[in-house]
């Protein structure tokens, strides 16, 4: 049995490998305009010699492949320029983040608030973590407010 795995079946390490493909998956369709399919595919495979998450690799992508419209729009409010001129690692974390806090509320939102920073920290511009924190920091606050008004107790 695999000793990394939590009482629920989730491997938090193969789900943070999950996100850094995934992040560089999506970051590759935001730039080529390819369809998720293709991208998960070319991933897949380096995906699966990773040991990460290979279904949850896939979630992500086709999860914010599918719903990046309503994505962009969710997040437009907590920005402070369009979403177009956002740096495309900082866009890629963010729209991977707020996939994960609108659509897989088993995923804590500090987890996914902390997952974000470490990716921007990790591929994106010097100061771009900041960014990012502040705003999920409050898209959080506003999209699992329950949640997090209790964690803040």
């Amino acid at each position: 049995m695999n000793q990394r795995r939590r009482p629920g079946g989730i491997d938090p390490i193969g789900r943070s490998r999950a996100r850094r493909r995934a992040l560089q998956a999506l970051y590759a369709w935001q730039m080529s305009g390819s369809r998720a399919n293709e991208i998960v595919s070319q991933f897949a495979h380096e995906q699966a010699r990773e040991v990460a998450d290979l279904a949850y690799f896939e979630d992500l992508v086709h999860g914010v492949a599918k719903h990046r419209a309503e994505l962009d729009d969710s997040l437009a409010p907590f920005l402070d320029r369009e979403i177009g001129l956002v740096d495309a690692i900082e866009l890629a974390v963010l729209r991977i983040a707020a996939y994960e806090l609108q659509h897989r509320p088993d995923v804590p939102y500090r987890v996914v608030i902390n997952e974000a920073i470490e990716s921007v920290k990790r591929f994106g511009a010097e100061h771009g973590h900041t960014y990012v924190n502040g705003v999920l920091d409050h898209a959080a606050a506003q999209w699992r407010a329950v949640e997090v008004g209790a964690s803040r107790r």
